[in-house]
């Protein structure tokens, strides 16, 4: 069965507390072709934000990386 790539070639920050583990969502963003990374930069496409993100949130939104709650990351993964 082909495997749909919906994250393929986006790189992205995972922080705060999200509904599951953060080495779980890890593996989701790279089963679906994406690279989780640790920090933001230029090159980051999404900050996945959940509860008490962090400076991560702030680096983020002055380089003008979107931020998305967990509701908009399931969207991606469609």
């Amino acid at each position: 069965m082909y495997k749909r790539q919906a994250l393929s070639g986006l790189n992205i920050v995972v922080t705060g507390t999200l509904p599951l583990d953060r080495d779980e969502v890890k593996d989701l963003i790279a089963e679906h072709g994406g690279k989780s990374t640790s920090s933001v930069s230029k090159n980051t496409h999404y900050v996945l934000a959940g509860d008490s993100p962090g400076s991560k949130v702030d680096k983020a939104r002055d380089l003008g990386v979107p931020v998305i709650g967990w509701n908009e990351f399931q969207t991606l993964l469609k």
